[in-house]
């Protein structure tokens, strides 16, 4: 990808002014204090680069400054990515939304809903239909994260170290999560779950192509994205930042030191779901991709009308994630927001009461980095920092009230 151009604000509707108050807002409330060690915040509009907060220290044990090309620990924001791979299958017809799951992994074909019991002995009921395609992007699928720590299945997925991937391949994975039932049947409620692990094994069977080398091929070197990827490489070690974990007295802990990451070494498991590391840069990109219509300086990799079914809500009923959540993840909770495919969508900004435009589309990391795509106003924001959880702190919706109280202009 070409460096974004910096523009003067005020060309695009921006005030630099206000902007300002962006940086002084990020520095008095978070970095001075010492709740978060870096902010970096990238605002571009109509393909320019409006403007960049670079703030604090990418590694405070060893006193490095962030800078522009810093890597992160990006979590989460690895599902959008893993949703884009999958729905270029979907266009090329190798698959479709409506697909039984089953197709293409039938080890799951016999797939039970909880109703009682504990690993290893479950007991439980036929789902109402099949879990699809859609359900994985979704998040409609019975599938869950052990982390939500809510029942006997959340329970199992702990026990079971489901979550903790690095010891299996994709076969193996599918294998385990086969033994434990869904906690719902597939589309009668949204659960943030390893779905987006499972649309990775997808790509792969479907393709015929590890998955890392499909995003590597399909969709990284397209965009250029030379900084993201599955490891943090030699060449890369020096501009890797460190993670650090919130306390409850609004200090930092070392959470993950760079110089002995488990992400210096290429992971047996490849994670959709979260795997990935990234830049500004690289992930400024594959918004703007998205914010385009699916296309960036001449690389298509998807057709407008394919983004903007991934865009819409597909919460069953049209619901939002109030009503049909059964998540325990904190941001995940918003009235007016519903979700596509691969992403939340604000879909009433009044309920929601934030600050944004009907259509909005988004997701974060669990380190607390997020992206937002305005298509009514072409705005991509990509905000990055290291800081576990990413409840910690309403960062994220601050940002958003600050980004948009800059923009005093069409």
């Amino acid at each position: 990808m070409k460096d974004l151009p910096m523009t003067r604000p005020e060309k695009l509707g921006f005030s630099s002014e206000r902007l300002g108050k962006l940086d002084r807002f990020l520095a008095t409330r978070y970095i001075e204090p010492g709740r978060i060690p870096c902010a970096q915040v990238q605002i571009s509009r109509r393909g320019e680069l409006v403007h960049e907060t670079l703030l604090g220290q990418a590694d405070r044990e060893r006193g490095k400054a962030l800078a522009t090309d810093t890597v992160f620990r990006i979590y989460s924001m690895t599902k959008p990515i893993t949703s884009v791979a999958f729905m270029m299958l979907v266009e090329e017809g190798l698959v479709a939304l409506d697909d039984p799951v089953s197709r293409f992994i039938p080890e799951w074909k016999n797939l039970g809903v909880f109703a009682a019991g504990m690993t290893p002995q479950f007991m439980t009921t036929p789902p109402t239909r099949p879990m699809q395609m859609i359900d994985l992007l979704r998040h409609t699928s019975g599938l869950t994260y052990g982390f939500q720590n809510r029942g006997n299945v959340d329970a199992a997925y702990r026990k079971l170290k489901i979550a903790d991937t690095h010891g299996l391949d994709f076969d193996g994975f599918v294998a385990e999560l086969a033994k434990l039932p869904l906690e719902f049947s597939p589309g009668e409620a949204w659960n943030y779950s390893i779905s987006t692990d499972v649309l990775g094994v997808l790509v792969e069977r479907i393709s015929g192509m590890p998955f890392q080398k499909f995003l590597q091929t399909r969709i990284f070197d397209p965009l250029k994205m030379t900084d993201t990827g599955f490891q943090v490489r030699e060449e890369q070690r020096a501009r890797f930042a460190a993670c650090y974990n919130a306390t409850p007295t609004g200090a930092l802990t070392l959470q993950d030191d760079p110089e002995t990451s488990p992400y210096l070494t290429a992971p047996n498991f490849h994670s959709g779901g979260g795997g990935l590391v990234s830049t500004s840069k690289d992930y400024m990109a594959f918004c703007r991709m998205l914010g385009n219509g699916g296309v960036l300086d001449g690389q298509r990799l998807l057709a407008p009308k394919t983004l903007k079914l991934m865009a819409s809500n597909h919460l069953p009923g049209g619901q939002d994630l109030t009503a049909l959540s059964r998540s325990l993840f904190s941001e995940a909770t918003n009235a007016g927001v519903g979700f596509g495919l691969g992403f939340a969508v604000t879909f009433d900004p009044v309920k929601a009461m934030l600050t944004s435009s009907p259509g909005e589309y988004y997701w974060g990391g669990a380190a607390s980095t997020a992206f937002w795509i305005d298509p009514v106003e072409d705005i991509q924001v990509v905000f990055m920092t290291q800081v576990l959880p990413s409840s910690a702190y309403p960062i994220r919706r601050e940002l958003r009230t600050l980004v948009y109280s800059a923009l005093v202009e069409p």
